[in-house]
């Protein structure tokens, strides 16, 4: 009886979080009796008074649509499989396939969450922390629909943003379960991440990537118009091509917190808590590196130069992020290991995301440099000042290496370093003056923002779970392993 009253109060907390972002949002979209949501791109003017919609049918370029559904796809690829086996091979072999199967739950929970209520609050007009109520259900969408680009005139199929943005999402809330693998409820991890989906994942997202689109930018007044629409973040300036602070940031800081509120392993500093399949790791990372690409490259939305440089400094800087990690570690500690490459691959890959469409090559080269000695400092060094179990070193990889990042795109952004500068839609070329002291501080708005909205959500949250269901499965189920004691299977047989 008491475990069906936990999953009752379980299943109305969920409930409870869903009903509760209609409370948050202010939806000023709704004075109209019709609106479009703001990622569809405007019209083209008729001489009527009312403007005809845009048909993708009319205006889709196909090679456009084939590369974000590819790069959809790949974005996929990286949670299942790649993250599920690079996190699986991290942990001891007692707990592989319940951290397997937390990444397929959660995956499919974020996707069905998002289709609901995540895509219209995050990617709709509302306010400039919340989105609205447009898109709720998918409401109002259909195989013509259109969503905005970076370029006038320029739109992809509405159906295929949306899928887009929806990886985007469930790669974010699985990167979390990292920072307290082998000691949290299953329960208990998924009623989190609805929480924190809708009240950390969608306003951070919204307030840095939303935006009504170009199209309608002719002069300075329609731009102001139009950037006073967008996301808190994205008006005051913050770039972030790929995820630096929605994805990596936003995630790490949540698995800290996680951590801390959790506690520590059983045994943690004592026994001997190595990975227990390297090759999982390894192949882990590869994929990770391989669907990166559409992460990526993807987020450029079309199929152009932008996303052709984002896919090369992609390809760079990870490839220099596991020489700066590998070469640092084999002069610390003597040798270059296995597990410091792969983790410098993944270092590298969260460094340039928010920097792949606005660095130069050479920078993204630098940043990746960076990235996996500063990275390597921070699963052991930093680990060790915080005194965290971050079990698979979510936050020194994915925090420090997402900040690490975010601040960089502040300076090769700098077409003097060889990155793409700032356009200027009313001019339509790159806007002549940059400061990298004043983009530098702008990033930091945005690493700030994004560190205490998650932190402070997260904190809530966990605790709410805490006295309600518990957080931590009881000590003869961690001794024993997660995977027998809370999905009644092995890995390998004896």
């Amino acid at each position: 009886m008491l475990t069906w009253m936990k999953r009752l109060v379980a299943g109305g907390a969920m409930a409870l979080a869903i009903g509760a972002t209609g409370v948050i949002v202010t939806s000023p979209a709704h004075a109209d009796e019709v609106k479009k949501p703001a990622v569809t791109a405007p019209a083209a003017t008729p001489a009527a008074a009312e403007p005809a919609p845009v048909l993708c049918s009319e205006k889709c370029n196909k090679g456009d649509t084939a590369w974000m559904l590819v790069s959809t796809a790949l974005v996929l690829l990286m949670t299942l499989p790649g993250l599920a086996l690079f996190y699986g091979g991290l942990t001891r072999s007692k707990n592989i396939l319940s951290i397997c199967m937390q990444c397929f739950m959660v995956f499919s929970l974020i996707t069905v969450l998002w289709a609901i209520y995540g895509y219209s609050f995050a990617f709709t007009e509302g306010g400039a922390f919340i989105g609205g109520l447009d898109r709720l259900f998918l409401g109002g969408m259909n195989p013509d629909s259109v969503a905005a680009t970076f370029s006038k005139g320029v739109v992809i199929p509405e159906y295929v943003f949306m899928a887009f943005q929806a990886v985007f999402a469930t790669i974010t809330c699985c990167l979390i379960i990292g920072s307290f693998a082998e000691r949290a409820k299953f329960s208990a991890i998924l009623v989190f991440m609805v929480i924190w989906f809708t009240f950390s994942y969608l306003p951070i997202a919204h307030m840095v990537w939303f935006w009504p689109g170009p199209d309608d930018i002719k002069d300075a007044a329609s731009l102001e118009a139009i950037t006073a629409r967008a996301g808190w973040l994205w008006q005051k300036g913050v770039l972030d091509f790929a995820g630096g602070t929605v994805v990596h940031i936003n995630a790490a800081i949540a698995g800290l917190v996680g951590s801390f509120v959790i506690g520590k392993r059983i045994g943690y500093g004592k026994e001997a808590m190595k990975p227990h399949n390297l090759v999982y790791v390894m192949t882990g990372a590869a994929l990770l590196w391989f669907g990166w690409f559409g992460f990526n490259a993807g987020s450029a939305l079309e199929a152009n130069g932008s996303a052709a440089l984002a896919f090369v400094n992609t390809y760079l800087a990870t490839a220099a992020a596991v020489l700066g990690w590998s070469v640092a570690e084999w002069v610390l500690k003597g040798k270059p290991s296995m597990l410091g490459a792969a983790s410098g691959c993944v270092a590298g890959l969260v460094a340039i995301t928010p920097a792949a469409g606005f660095a130069g090559p050479m920078g993204a080269i630098i940043i990746g440099l960076i990235a996996g000695v500063v990275c390597l400092w921070g699963v052991t060094g930093l680990k060790k000042i915080l005194g965290s179990d971050d079990s698979l070193d979510v936050f020194g990889v994915h925090g420090v290496g997402g900040i690490t990042g975010a601040l960089l795109t502040g300076v090769f952004a700098d077409p003097a370093l060889g990155g793409t500068g700032i356009w200027d839609y009313v001019a339509n070329a790159v806007a002549p003056d940059y400061s990298i002291a004043s983009q530098l501080w702008v990033q930091a708005q945005g690493v700030i923002t994004t560190v205490i909205w998650s932190g402070v959500v997260s904190f809530i949250a966990f605790k709410l779970i805490d006295i309600v269901i518990g957080l931590r499965v009881k000590e003869e189920e961690e001794r024993e392993g997660l995977d027998i004691s809370s999905h009644g299977e092995t890995a390998y047989e004896s």
